[in-house]
C-alpha cells in the first residue's frame, strides 16, 4: 500500500478554499481515479508543534493506492483535468510525496 501526500505550504498571503477542496476537488480526483484510489483523507492545518506556531501546511490530502503503478494508471489519464482544477481553490504550489505505508 502506498500513500500519495499532496501538501500545500501555509503562506499567509495565499488563497486556499477548504470547502472547494473538500467538496469538489477531491471527489473529482476520486471519481477520475476510480478503483485505483482505495481511499483518501483531507486535512486542514490548525497549528504547528509549538505554542502559537502556525501549521506548516494549510491543507493536504492523502491518496491511498495499492502501488505506485496503480496510482499512475489511475491519475495519469486525468492529470490535465485534475491539475486544471487547482486554480479553483488555491494559488499555492503543492509539495508531493509518495510513501510506503508500513503501519495502517
Amino acid at each position: 500500500m502506498i500513500k500519495v501526500s499532496v501538501m500545500y505550504p501555509n503562506n499567509p498571503d495565499a488563497r486556499f478554499d477548504h470547502e472547494y477542496y473538500r467538496d469538489k476537488h477531491m471527489p473529482l480526483v476520486k471519481a477520475r481515479m476510480g478503483n485505483s484510489c482505495k481511499s483518501y483523507t483531507v486535512d486542514k492545518g490548525l497549528a504547528g508543534g509549538g505554542p502559537g506556531e502556525p501549521a506548516a501546511y494549510v491543507g493536504m490530502c492523502h491518496i491511498y493506492c495499492d502501488s505506485v503503478e496503480a496510482f499512475q494508471a489511475g491519475f495519469a489519464p486525468h492529470a490535465k483535468e485534475i491539475m486544471a482544477d487547482i486554480p479553483n481553490y488555491t494559488d499555492l504550489t503543492p509539495v508531493i510525496q509518495i510513501s510506503e505505508v508500513v503501519v495502517g
